[in-house]
């Protein structure tokens, strides 16, 4: 490695070493100097160590070079240095960057000398370079023109498990023909052919080692003072604690990123162990306490006590995880006063070897484990309790036995480290879960256990709360049976998502059904509905509002409602902001009713108007929220459109045809909630129902009365005779004496005898308890004790007061 250098003064060549080697940090501040150094420059290191590397420019660095110092890059430049002895020498510098064990910035800077300062050249020079090479703690071969080796140092020799002399004059893959020495074969050739130094990192066990290392290689071509190439040095340096400083770095990196992509405990758990395997340990287990398991708030560990868990997600180096002695999502219990009890109750990793009586004993406790250990060579165990916010959730075991190396210190901090993010995580999951959990619970309260049973229509439906990335909304349906064999179907969407948004879904579905008993038409109950959503978003304070003044237009809910009379099969409708149902004619034509939009429910002070459609017997509602039509990544023109070739061809019940609907317009897992709500219709046979006008005379109460009897007698209900014409004359006379022209009488079969008087005034009738010497205001009194339930209801021309008996058995 000789090379001839001219001196700034016109000296005569003297050989001076063709490398140096120094180790600057990241403030500039030198912290290794090589002998090399010492015979270029002719500081002593107790001279120069701990002096800044600035001291010795000559000149100042080339903007190149400092800015890839900046962006902690290679640089290579040409330099003017200071010589001890006051001369000038221009060195061909390279650096590389490397991470000390603290992960901290280090500069590898090496040079070769241009021109040599002024000073008297020494004979034994070259005596002094060999042995220099000879004892550099630090691996260095030299090859020629066809890469063969010409002279190692004694570091070297051992790494490669070879003497110098069995290696001279071989090429790298002759001396080792494996990889990676194919690859440093071919860098070394090509270093050869272009004349530049290359920079190599690798990390494996070298033939002369027992262990892994990370190396960092240059590749330097050897010139002559016009440039020629005449061979290349090899220096290599052991940079193992920085390579496992980088990935220890690289695995809380990716921890980071990995850990907590979905509010899932199990899928949390799993991505923990999947971060460990592939950063550092072979086989990781992480076991949840059964009390998070199951959702529940987590609870101390006591000492002394035995714990039982759940395991939650296990990984491992080796397929199918054949290590475990628990399956995943089984159940095993740590004994009292084991290591992972100790563990839990001080919440702090621990770590041990095989040879630990304690760990010992930990295993021994289970066959099993005692058998797996000694199966797969564990040599090496970390235990590392899983907390967050002060509470232990369960308990992450990290396991080696593939790699030769035990857990250090390091290793401990990093496992702590990861578990504490992912605990975090793991946490936020069980709250969510938790929350999500309630909020469940609470909406299915709220909405109906199975269809009724009515004779109007034929109902089924479906709700499917949206998945695990998004909260449970607001989403109900409702079906109520009204007077008069008539039925409301209702379906609402609250603005917003969790425990609030289900609260308030109750609220308005309790409102819905209180105004639907009250009998208002569908558009004057959507005003009524509107008010009580201004009222509620008032309640919840100025902050609340400010909040859904920001969601983008959308306040409150959103609402259909729809009344059906089998009687006259005529279907009333009303909608505030919600999407149009879907209509399905008895010969299969698929269309969406043209309702007038509405506002959504808490804008206030914006009419509602109702639509009335005449349904043949046999017809199809569609009623749904917005979350089966609208969808990210499509316009809601393309549900609808989906819905409309899913209604075309319905299936042969109303249940099989829910299930396809949803399977056709929802592709995935919905990320809203969805609501769906199919019903058929009927219509009330001629036979079943009996109707009469009557002039405004008292005396037609008795001919009332009269085709009353016969008329129950004819459907065979002789039992309900007495009382159908006791609530037949009363509200008949109420109706002769207060109301108006036109009355009418209807009797009604269905699953109850309704008897209706209707007359056209207004004027709502009302329960009174009269005095003893009043001569009326018994007459709704006695219809209220013989009645099963009666009540009145506002109709286009005036009112209707009805009453409903039981059947006979």
């Amino acid at each position: 490695m000789d090379s001839e250098h001219v001196a700034s003064g016109g000296k005569v060549p003297t050989p001076v070493p063709e490398d140096s080697a120094v180790v600057v940090d990241a403030r500039g501040s030198v912290m290794v100097w090589s002998a090399g150094a010492t015979q270029l420059l002719g500081y002593e290191p107790e001279e120069i160590v701990g002096h800044h590397a600035t001291d010795l420019l000559a000149a100042d660095l080339p903007a190149s070079a400092r800015r890839h110092i900046a962006e902690g890059r290679q640089w290579a430049t040409e330099v003017a240095l200071r010589h001890r002895e006051g001369g000038r020498v221009v060195v061909r510098l390279r650096g590389a960057p490397l991470v000390d064990a603290a992960r901290r910035r280090l500069w590898l800077v090496t040079g070769a000398a241009l021109t040599n300062p002024a000073g008297p050249t020494d004979p034994n020079a070259a005596a002094m370079w060999g042995r220099t090479l000879a004892q550099l703690p630090l691996p260095v071969a030299v090859y020629d023109l066809d890469a063969r080796l010409v002279a190692a140092n004694e570091v070297m020799t051992r790494v490669m498990g070879r003497t110098e002399e069995e290696m001279r004059g071989l090429t790298l893959w002759e001396i080792e023909p494996s990889w990676p020495f194919d690859e440093y074969d071919r860098l070394q050739r090509e270093v050869l052919r272009t004349g530049e130094m290359i920079f190599h990192e690798q990390h494996g066990q070298a033939p002369g080692e027992t262990r892994e290392h990370a190396w960092s290689m240059f590749l330097s071509p050897l010139k002559d003072e016009n440039g020629t190439v005449h061979g290349l040095s090899a220096t290599v340096f052991d940079t193992t604690e920085q390579y496992w400083a980088r990935q220890r770095l690289a695995v809380l990196n990716d921890a980071s990123l990995r850990i907590g992509s979905t509010l899932d405990v199990t899928r949390t758990a799993e991505e923990l162990a999947e971060v460990a395997v592939t950063g550092f340990a072979d086989f990781v287990t992480v076991d949840l306490l059964e009390t998070v398991a199951q959702g529940e708030e987590p609870r101390s560990v006591p000492p002394g006590e035995s714990v039982t868990v759940r395991r939650a997600a296990q990984r491992s180096v080796l397929e199918g995880c054949p290590e475990s002695v628990v399956a995943a999502g089984g159940t095993s219990l740590y004994p009292a006063d084991s290591l992972p009890v100790l563990a839990l109750v001080s919440g702090r990793g621990t770590r041990h070897r095989s040879d630990d009586p304690a760990l010992r004993a930990w295993v021994e406790s289970s066959p099993a484990r005692a058998e797996t250990v000694g199966k797969y060579m564990i040599h090496s165990v970390m235990m590392v309790p899983l907390r967050a916010r002060g509470v232990t959730l369960g308990m992450v075991h990290f396991l080696r036995h593939r790699t030769p190396e035990s857990f250090g210190e390091d290793d401990l901090l990093l496992a702590e480290e990861i578990v504490a993010r992912a605990a975090v995580s793991v946490d936020n999951a069980r709250r969510y879960t938790h929350e999500r959990r309630t909020a469940l619970a609470l909406q299915r309260s709220l909405l109906p256990e199975r269809p009724p049973a009515l004779t109007a229509v034929e109902v089924a439906y479906r709700y499917l709360p949206a998945g695990s990335g998004a909260d449970i909304g607001g989403d109900w349906l409702d079906v109520i049976q009204l007077s008069g064999a008539r039925v409301a179907l209702v379906v609402g969407d609250v603005v917003g998502h969790g425990i609030q948004a289900s609260a308030t879904m109750g609220r308005l579905r309790t409102a819905v059904r209180t105004l639907a008993d009250v009998d208002l038409a569908p558009d004057e109950l959507l005003t009524q509905l509107d008010d009580l959503v201004i009222r509620l978003d008032r309640e919840e304070g100025p902050e609340a509002r400010g909040r859904a003044e920001e969601t983008s237009g959308e306040v409150g809910a959103t609402c259909l409602y729809a009344v059906y009379d089998p009687a006259s099969r005529r279907c009333t409708l009303a909608r505030a902001g919600h999407p149009p149902p879907a209509l399905v004619t008895p010969d299969g034509t698929v269309r969406f009713l043209d309702l007038p939009a509405g506002p959504p429910l808490g804008l206030g002070g914006l009419p509602y108007e109702s639509t009335e459609v005449v349904l043949g017997e046999g017809s199809l509602l569609a009623l749904y929220t917005d979350g089966l039509v609208e969808a990210a990544d499509w316009d809601i023109g393309v549900g609808l459109e989906l819905l409309r070739r899913a209604l075309s061809s319905p299936a042969d019940t109303l249940e099989e045809t829910c299930d396809k609907v949803l399977s056709t317009v929802l592709t995935g897992r919905p990320t809203d909630d969805t609501v769906l709500l199919l019903a058929r219709t009927s219509a009330l046979d001629a036979r079943q129902m009996g109707t009469w006008h009557l002039p405004r005379d008292p005396a037609a109460v008795a001919g009332a009365r009269k085709v009353a009897g016969e008329q129950v007698a004819a459907w065979g209900l002789d039992e309900t005779a007495f009382a159908t014409e006791l609530i037949v004359s009363e509200l008949v006379t109420n109706a002769i004496r207060y109301g108006e022209a036109p009355i009418r009488l209807r009797l009604i079969r269905d699953s109850t005898l309704i008897c209706e008087v209707s007359d056209g005034s207004g004027t709502a009738p009302h329960l009174r308890r009269a005095r003893v010497f009043d001569e009326g205001g018994r007459g709704l009194l006695l219809v209220a004790q013989v009645a099963e339930r009666w009540g009145s209801r506002q109709t286009p021309t005036g009112k209707t007061i009805w009453a409903e008996q039981p059947l006979p058995a």
